[in-house]
């Protein structure tokens, strides 16, 4: 297990490696572009090459990708369909020419549609973005919190889209989010509620499929579909749910990456600092 965080671009996609050196990371997370969109910076031979440099300087050699805020794939307005559809293969994409390892994304929302209607526009839309695909970074869905008809909160929801015809040829995986799990109301406060939860995992999505972690304690109550994100232990996970979960056989072998609250300097290295001791 390799604990890490979602760390800043600012100033050229060059200095994320850096970034998240110098808050102790040993894998990080970065939005390649601007999460609420306008102009996206190509990602030049040049860039690749300054990019990987600083990779090696700061020995880094895994981070992933978060797509932009504005994505739903089950949108009935064509312009934020097809866009989102473009955006994540475009991702995907330049994920692959930086090395990156995984690009996650949040799937949008039901809106007017009904779950039926949603899914099957969610899968149209990604085997649109999955068709043709050839590059070497991996496609990850996100669990919701369900606020809102958020598309994606519980794990049959997320296995009719994993499994369906359309998608199921491609290796798409799973990020899985403990505080939008939580606020679905997966109870992970405890050792055997945590490893209840990993079973139903496994048994409805299979836990082949888990690829990485979003490590977020919870501000909301389990199964309020509350996603305000808390620092580790400091929210209504607390820490014997991370425990329980740093230590679980399945989980204990992927990357897990804060999205905790950066109010201050501080925040990253104690979070991170604070799961590391917890994996032993």
């Amino acid at each position: 297990m390799r604990v890490g965080t979602h760390v800043s671009i600012a100033g050229g996609i060059e200095n994320a490696p850096g970034n998240a050196a110098k808050v102790g990371a040993e894998v990080f997370q970065i939005f390649s572009r601007s999460p609420h969109g306008g102009p996206v910076k190509p990602i030049t031979p040049e860039l690749v090459k300054k990019f990987q440099a600083e990779m090696k300087k700061h020995r880094q050699d895994t981070f992933y990708i978060h797509t932009p805020y504005f994505i739903n794939l089950a949108s009935t307005k064509n312009n934020i369909y097809f866009g989102s559809v473009s955006v994540i293969r475009e991702e995907l994409e330049r994920g692959s020419k930086l090395g990156c390892r995984a690009v996650m994304t949040h799937l949008g929302s039901f809106g007017e549609l009904s779950e039926k209607e949603g899914i099957k526009r969610v899968v149209s839309a990604l085997a649109k973005i999955m068709d043709g695909y050839r590059g070497k970074t991996q496609l990850l869905l996100e669990n919701s919190a369900g606020a809102g008809k958020l598309v994606g909160d519980t794990f049959n929801e997320l296995a009719s889209i994993l499994y369906s015809k359309q998608v199921s040829k491609y290796d798409v995986g799973v990020c899985f989010d403990t505080c939008h799990a939580f606020a679905t109301g997966y109870d992970v406060r405890e050792k055997k509620s945590a490893n209840q939860v990993l079973k139903q995992f496994d048994k409805t999505i299979g836990l082949k499929k888990l690829v990485m972690v979003h490590a977020n304690d919870s501000k909301g109550e389990p199964g309020g579909h509350l996603d305000r994100h808390e620092h580790i232990g400091k929210g209504k996970i607390g820490i014997s749910g991370f425990k329980a979960m740093v230590n679980h056989k399945a989980l204990s072998k992927l990357d897990w990456v804060l999205e905790t609250p950066k109010d201050h300097p501080k925040d990253d290295p104690q979070n991170i600092n604070l799961l590391k001791k917890l994996r032993g």
